[in-house]
């Protein structure tokens, strides 16, 4: 029999297999770089992608509307009606109806939801194929007339270039992820020229994290697209626009409220969308036909007013320059708005965020007519509620708005707008425009981020301090009387030295065990279970670390012991991981005065 009082072997060093890391603010570690490096990779490859995606749009547009090779920008204001009006987008609409069924059905819709799925439940795996078509089916639908934008399949082509770049090495999910929304980010920062608020996307709708391991190298993909996009793009901001307007506190009211009139108009169109979208599920036709037939709705109203086709830029330039009046506004907001909403609708491809511009800064425009300034400054802050609103993210619509036109004075009442029509989605539909298709799919998504109580919690704050045990010399019989005939007697027990050291853990699962053994009766408890590779935990060691040596051990309860000496001074059952999870559900829900009250 081993002497008892020998020293022991430092069981408390072992961790059930999880890996020690050092508390601090971040868990990132060396393998950012390697993420960085990537980045630089990753970011050139949404660069000439959305230089691909530009081009090939304004190539099938001059084809289908002017019967020309051509990669020159093409107004539809310029374009006669005519029953090829109507034709054109019903054919686009035939062609990516069997891209989606006889190709992947995942170039369907706007791009950004698929992407967030790809994240959240596939493991942020694209396919080579979705890589091909998705560019390929927004160009022939945009180019066709479809009143969409370029950002939502560019996200989708960016971040599948990133994902398949990462398949190629041994990188974990988490990895492909921050790879892939640099791809998305690089892929808008070249078609916008923004690349703050291309990251803001990547963090209030991709990430799903704020983690250095994550943001620097998508910040990294954006800065190298930007670089990438004089050479490819152009220079410049997009809609070069400087508002002379007395930014003082009646200025940020009424952008407060412009904004809540966006939020209202947001909350519409998204409740419409999906009206719309449950009327097609009821057609008794093939979803693969759908695109042709919102192709239909498209060209007619393409008859009421042209400018409502294609992707319309122009039209965000004149409203931010007011060259325009008020009748061709209401006419691209009222037909954008129902040809918008039934081609999404149909399930054909495009992106959402410049119909989006457009629709928030024509009733932007509108509403400005009746306030003091400038409309264009209206529109500006129209479109970046809009913006923030439906998508929720109004950093990013805030960003966006100043890098679009450069003009940095608009700052406060853009905050203003875009978080007011943010208050007013949110307090009005559960879900976003993007999060509501993803949830008719059966994915639940939140998107409130918060401090973890797991990794904020010490082990010691949750432990059970008063910790019966039983000594490493007892016989296994005594043991085995003292758990299976007490009254009182729980269903562990640690083992410990005379001086406190922790030995081991037995069960009554194990006593009952050595009772069919008649050889153990005599042996001590020291010699049955002195184990090395016992799973413990030490007071500074967060929750969310004891959680995690409870998954990797396969066990329930965890022995804290102090970190130099192995002397036991605590137990968490799993009960006191629950305890700490309602504690802080309380602290969400339990409200109380503490000023101006007696206790």
């Amino acid at each position: 029999m081993q002497d008892i009082n020998a020293p022991l072997r430092p069981a408390h060093d072992f961790s059930g297999g999880v890996s020690r890391k050092d508390n601090g603010d971040f868990t990132t570690d060396k393998r950012v770089l390697l993420l960085a490096a990537m980045a630089l990779v990753v970011g050139t490859g949404g660069a000439f992608a959305a230089w691909a995606l530009i081009n090939l749009i304004a190539l099938v547009t001059n084809a289908v509307w002017l019967f020309k090779i051509s990669t020159e920008p093409l107004s539809m204001a310029t374009v006669a009606r005519s029953p090829w009006m109507v034709a054109a987008p019903v054919i686009g609409g035939i062609v990516i109806g069997l891209m989606a069924r006889y190709g992947s059905e995942k170039i369907r819709g706007h791009g950004i939801p698929e992407a967030i799925e790809a994240i959240l439940i596939g493991g942020s795996r694209m396919s080579p194929k979705v890589a091909a078509l998705k560019p390929l089916s927004s160009a022939i639908s945009i180019g066709t007339g479809g009143p969409f934008g370029a950002e939502g399949p560019i996200i989708m082509t960016g971040g599948a270039i990133g994902s398949l770049f990462a398949q190629f090495f041994h990188l974990s999910a988490a990895e492909r992820k921050t790879l892939l929304v640099a791809g998305a980010t690089a892929g808008m920062t070249a078609i916008f020229g923004s690349p703050i608020a291309a990251v803001m996307l990547a963090v209030e709708l991709l990430l799903f994290e704020w983690k250095p391991r994550s943001f620097i190298p998508v910040a990294i993909a954006a800065c190298i697209s930007i670089a990438w996009r004089p050479l490819l793009i152009g220079s410049g901001t997009l809609f070069p626009a400087h508002f002379d307007m007395p930014f003082g506190a009646s200025t940020i009211l009424l952008a407060a409220g412009v904004g809540i009139i966006a939020g209202l108009q947001s909350g519409l169109l998204t409740t419409l969308l999906y009206r719309i979208e449950d009327a097609f599920d009821t057609l008794p036709v093939h979803w693969m036909w759908w695109p042709a037939l919102g192709g239909l709705i498209v060209g007619l109203g393409g008859l009421i007013e042209p400018r409502a086709l294609g992707v319309g830029y122009d039209i965000i330039a004149d409203l931010l320059s007011d060259h325009i009046v008020a009748g061709a506004v209401l006419a691209i907001l009222l037909v954008k708005a129902g040809i918008w909403l039934v081609a999404l609708s149909s399930g054909t491809s495009g992106g959402v965020l410049a119909p989006l511009l457009i629709l928030g800064g024509a009733l932007g425009w509108l509403v400005g007519l009746a306030l003091p300034g400038n409309p264009g400054f209206w529109a500006l802050l129209g479109m970046a509620a809009m913006m923030g609103g439906t998508m929720r993210a109004p950093l990013t619509g805030t960003f966006f708005a100043i890098e679009l036109t450069g003009d940095m004075q608009a700052l406060v009442p853009l905050l203003a707008a875009t978080v007011a029509a943010y208050a007013v989605t949110v307090l009005l539909l559960k879900r976003s425009i993007l999060t509501e298709k993803i949830a008719r799919r059966g994915q639940h998504i939140t998107r409130e981020y918060g401090i973890d109580p797991f990794e904020l919690t010490r082990a010691a704050d949750i432990m059970i301090s008063r910790v019966h045990s039983l000594p490493a010399a007892m016989p296994a019989a005594q043991a085995l009387a003292e758990l299976t005939e007490r009254s009182d007697a729980h269903r562990f027990y640690p083992v410990t030295e005379t001086d406190g050291r922790l030995v081991g853990m037995i069960s009554r699962a194990d006593a009952l065990r050595w009772q069919q053994e008649t050889d153990l009766a005599g042996q001590t408890l020291y010699d049955l279970i002195s184990d090395s590779s016992l799973p413990v935990a030490h007071p500074q060691d967060t929750v969310g670390r004891v959680a995690d040596i409870m998954i990797q051990a396969d066990t329930g309860r965890v022995p804290v012991v102090d970190e130099h000496s192995g002397v036991l001074v605590g137990l968490i059952a799993r009960k006191d991981l629950l305890r700490l999870r309602s504690a802080a559900n309380r602290s969400e829900r339990e409200r109380g005065a503490y000023l101006g009250t007696k206790r």
